[in-house]
């Protein structure tokens, strides 16, 4: 009888809950692969509402003109205003519902996000499309499998942890028992039998992989679950999704002379380098101004830096820098875009496209392999004929 050692230990980890969560699994990377260039596939589809061809000599309007007219077209309050670094890109504006008489919010008085040609003025379009409909649905699949309530979403959860364990595993099992063999895990044998090459990229991709299965994984369950969140919050210093809860500071009211094209430039004069900035504006005369700035372009770093103003003469009250921040409230603060692969723009997208397309084959070339493992398990011995004996072997 065999030995059973801890490699087996593992292999027999790494085999069943990879048959335990390999559906799952299947569907989160899938769904994870498409959805890493959703940007450009909503902009591809539909360029007439990111793009714009600009006019010889021409100048964008001015930021004040620009928010009057569209405040006035589409009756509402302008809350945001998203300007691009490429000067053929649309601005994002929101637009927040106007209020009822007596100061009330109007009902569902969530801003709705317009594309406005910075030229012009006019009104191109909105994000709502069949395009982002299917992102939409991708996205709620990949999240909670399309199943409401929490059940979906544990599922995921459970699945992800599963996974983590699954590269961990690997990486111990692509490692040779024979030293000497290691190069053989760094590359696949084209020339065998399908088997061997099924076996081959189940193990090297994985490998190369592996890295970024890991950063994907461990980010994700921060969506998942609570208590993981705030046990990382914990173990790194800083607090995962803080962003979400922080408000504006708070400002006495006064008469207001600034205007929106003071915030920009004054912001500009605070974050000089060029970038994509977007323009926050609050409803009311009591929150400060806030000004996103951050780096554009194919290694561009998914991280702003942060300007909050006086609205009423635009003097600067905060200013946060990304660079300035310690170490671990920079990677805290990157727990998103390390999780969707725009950490560094279209480049670390290219790579989590292709480790997120590895990842979906993982099932599915490991599934083989345990299939052809039992298939050789049940396979008769062969027989051998020497003389008047048969013998089974």
């Amino acid at each position: 009888m065999k030995k059973y050692t801890l490699r087996k230990l593992f292999n027999d980890v790494h085999l069943w809950l990879g048959i335990v969560s390999g559906l799952v699994l299947f569907v989160v990377c899938l769904t994870g692969t498409i959805y890493t260039f959703r940007e450009e596939v909503e902009e591809l589809m539909s360029p007439e509402k990111y793009t714009v061809e600009v006019p010889a000599n021409a100048q964008p309007v001015a930021t004040n003109a620009l928010i009057a007219q569209l405040e006035q077209e589409l009756q509402g309050k302008v809350v945001s205003i998203s300007i691009l670094e490429d000067k053929s890109s649309t601005y994002s504006v929101g637009v927040a519902p106007a209020a009822k008489e007596g100061g009330k919010k109007a009902e569902g008085g969530r801003p709705a996000t317009y594309f406005v040609n910075p030229y012009t003025g006019q009104v191109v379009g909105t994000p709502e499309s069949a395009t982002s409909e299917f992102f939409g649905t991708v996205m709620r699949l990949h999240r909670w499998l399309l199943i409401e309530g929490d059940v979906g979403k544990i599922i995921v959860g459970v699945s992800t942890i599963i996974f983590t364990f699954l590269v961990l595993t690997g990486l111990v099992l692509w490692f040779p028992v024979k030293r000497k063999n290691w190069k053989q895990g760094l590359k696949i044998k084209t020339n065998a039998k399908w088997k061997r090459v099924n076996h081959d990229l189940h193990n090297t991709l994985g490998f190369y992989s592996s890295i970024l299965l890991l950063i994907m994984a461990l980010t994700g369950l921060c969506w998942s679950f609570e208590w993981y969140r705030d046990g990382l919050s914990s173990v790194m210093g800083a607090e995962v999704f803080k962003g979400r809860k922080e408000k504006p500071a708070t400002i006495a009211p006064a008469p207001t002379t600034a205007t929106p094209q003071d915030y920009i430039q004054q912001a500009n004069l605070l974050l000089p380098h060029a970038g994509d900035l977007r323009l926050s504006l609050p409803a009311d005369d009591t929150t400060a101004v806030v000004v996103q700035k951050s780096q554009a372009g194919f290694f561009a770093l998914a991280a702003s830096d942060k300007v909050q103003l006086n609205k009423h003469n635009a003097e600067p009250l905060k200013v946060e820098k990304f660079s300035d921040k310690p170490l671990n409230e920079q990677v805290v603060s990157l727990i998103k875009p390390l999780h969707l692969g725009n950490v560094y723009g279209t480049f670390s997208k290219i790579l989590y496209f292709i480790a997120c397309l590895i990842a979906t084959s993982l099932p599915v070339t490991g599934t083989l392999i345990w299939i052809n493992k039992l298939r050789k398990k049940k396979k008769p011995g062969r027989v051998i004929r020497t003389g008047a004996a048969t013998v089974a072997s």
